[in-house]
């Protein structure tokens, strides 16, 4: 089995997306391209039994660890969105509280 303990900058650390989030990205990536392989050696993928493509995405996995650090810099990617989402839906949340105020009669009749 792969060692998933590759060593994490912890400089890089993040709220929104755990470590799991890593390893998930890189095993999707890994069978992304386990299929592509197989599609250009004139296989169809979807007569090919998943847990055949699982098993070779994990050796391919394990025998190129630098996914893991593509799948890292995709999960800080998704963490700066999800952040920005956040910040705009909080933004139109303050807009909108705004509009639902009252208005203040002002000194007429």
């Amino acid at each position: 089995m792969a060692d998933h303990n590759l060593p994490l900058n912890p400089t890089l650390t993040f709220k929104h997306i755990s470590v799991h989030m890593v390893h998930v990205l890189a095993r999707l990536q890994a069978k992304r391209l386990v299929q592509e392989q197989l599609r250009n050696a004139g296989v169809r993928v979807s007569l090919v039994p998943p847990r055949e493509i699982s098993a070779k995405a994990q050796v391919y996995l394990q025998s190129h660890p630098e996914l893991y650090r593509e799948a890292l810099a995709r999960a800080h990617l998704i963490d700066d969105a999800e952040g920005q989402r956040k910040a705009r839906q909080k933004l139109r949340r303050e807009q909108l509280a705004r509009l639902d105020r009252p208005v203040a009669p002002t000194g007429g009749r």
